[in-house]
């Protein structure tokens, strides 16, 4: 039986993670959970899975947990960043599951593969922020980074048992969002209910808009080029709004392999948790006959310019994703609180970028002063 820890056991990708356990009780044990502030879904998750301990990030969260939690439930309530670094760190668990969302994912990571725990990364921003840091230390300490995001399982399940040297392309699919076909001047105007509507998957909210912008796309690229160890010249994205082709690796015989199903998050959840092995489940099956025609088209940069800002970023390199990523969350928040618009996203991206003074291979300690130094200049910018 695996022993798992979750960071952001209350968000989207964190419900469907336990929606998993409960249907391999016998498979999976689920040690901690952790969230920001949500703790009436946490009492309710305590109850029922019984993890031995529990971090809420916000203390004054963790403080009414404490009192919330019946006298007949033995669990040790944590808090704050080390409450955080204590649950990816155990020595009892054999998955940390990083579901948390932003930035705040990167340390507790560290700690996890610092002591040989497997991960399983559902916070793209991870990777992101701190690529060449993390797999570095992933390699030091023969730690697997196993991905959870429908599109890196995809090309992780396509290359199985295939050779590195033998890619020539991965191709990213990507559903267009609640905007695909739309242009700049539909767009000008729209409210944050509006990019909230993806037509295919259920996200949570910051997600949900990183899709309307197409910077999810643009993270995952940035991702995809540490998590396969190929250059950013070697990604494509396309656009494909069916959601069934989740992503797709050409090799360099011109032959392609694609994985495909139909769009729910717990299969690549289930994969990640259970590799090697795969696990029989209930889940829907692909019914080839309802989707007689599958299609794919470039995605439209002019109209989407953060996809392009990602590009731009890896082909800088040093720490210029990480800008992205932090100007891009801080952004993201305000668009959601109706104080900018839509395309002031990309703009102030693009301004922060154009400010940064970029460090190649910068440490961990540089990597959050960059990120102090990114949101303090978005939101003086934004005044």
């Amino acid at each position: 039986m695996k022993k798992i820890s979750i960071l952001g056991s209350t968000g989207s990708i964190g419900t469907q993670t336990l929606d998993v356990v409960r249907e391999n009780r016998d498979k999976f044990e689920v040690v901690a959970i952790s969230a920001n502030s949500s703790v009436d879904l946490l009492l309710e998750q305590i109850k029922e899975f019984k993890p031995k301990y529990v971090a809420v990030y916000n203390e004054n969260s963790a403080m009414r947990l404490k009192e919330m939690i019946p006298s007949d439930i033995k669990i040790e309530v944590l808090s704050g960043m080390e409450g955080l670094k204590t649950i990816s760190s155990l020595d009892e668990i054999d998955v940390l599951l990083t579901a948390i969302v932003g930035m705040i994912g990167l340390v507790p990571t560290l700690c996890a593969i610092r002591k040989g725990i497997t991960i399983a990364l559902a916070n793209k921003e991870t990777l992101v922020t701190a690529g060449s840091l993390v797999m570095s230390e992933a390699r030091k300490y023969n730690v697997d980074i196993l991905p959870v995001d429908s599109e890196h399982s995809a090309i992780f399940q396509c290359l199985n048992g295939e050779k590195t040297r033998e890619i020539e392309k991965l191709i990213l699919t990507a559903s267009g969002g609640p905007f695909r076909g739309k242009k700049e001047k539909e767009l000008l105007n729209i409210t944050k209910n509006e990019a909230l509507k993806h037509p295919n998957w259920s996200m949570g909210r910051k997600i949900s808009i990183d899709s309307s912008t197409l910077m999810n796309k643009g993270l995952e690229v940035i991702e995809a080029k540490w998590l396969f160890n190929v250059d950013q010249s070697q990604i494509d994205v396309v656009v494909h709004p069916q959601s069934i082709v989740h992503s797709m690796v050409q090799f360099i015989d011109s032959s392609v392999m694609a994985q495909m199903g139909c769009p729910d998050m717990k299969l690549p959840i289930q994969y990640a948790l259970s590799y090697p092995d795969r696990i029989v489940n209930d889940f829907e099956r692909l019914d080839f006959s309802k989707w007689s025609t599958l299609t794919f088209e470039k995605p439209d940069l002019e109209t989407f310019p953060c996809l392009q800002l990602a590009y731009d970023c890896l082909k800088m390199e040093g720490t210029y994703s990480a800008v992205l990523n932090s100007a891009n969350e801080e952004l993201v928040n305000e668009f959601l609180e109706d104080k900018i618009g839509f395309y002031d996203i990309p703009y102030y991206i693009e301004k922060t970028l154009e400010a940064h003074s970029s460090i190649s291979e910068p440490t961990l300690e540089e990597i959050l002063e960059v990120d102090r130094w990114t949101r303090e200049f978005v939101k003086k910018s934004i005044k």
